[in-house]
């Protein structure tokens, strides 16, 4: 039933999270996984193989990808289409939470300190009771 199921709708491949990483490598990927677990010398230095492979593809995949990306981002840059330069580092993924996070700095009470002059005597106390 599955048979047929896919012959009649087609077969459904991997969904990449990381727009670099090809159906080619999602195969290789596979493969690589059917020889995982075999504890034989042979099954070892396939794996071995395969892994080294797979590494080298990914890694050059996702330079020349950031490459491409930093590329577009300058060529924006030096037309002044500022706004599309924005969208397009948008598009990287980064997040408002990747950001510079507040990193919250209590006394031994367990108090908030706010100012850095309260900062530095707490230092200060830690480093003479050290």
């Amino acid at each position: 039933m599955l048979d047929t199921i896919s012959d009649l709708v087609g077969k459904v491949e991997k969904r990449t999270r990381k727009p670099w990483i090809t159906q080619e490598m999602i195969s290789e990927m596979d493969e690589r996984r059917k020889w995982k677990n075999v504890n034989t010398e042979e099954g070892r230095k396939n794996y071995r193989r395969l892994r080294n492979e797979l590494k080298r593809a990914t890694d050059n995949a996702k330079k020349e990808y950031l490459e491409n990306i930093h590329n577009g981002i300058m060529e924006f840059q030096r037309t002044g289409r500022y706004d599309l330069m924005y969208m397009k580092t948008k598009e990287l993924g980064w997040k408002e939470t990747q950001g510079i996070q507040n990193i919250v700095i209590e006394d031994s009470q367990g108090n908030r300190i706010v100012q850095q002059s309260q900062v530095l005597k707490i230092w200060e106390n830690n480093i003479t009771e050290l």
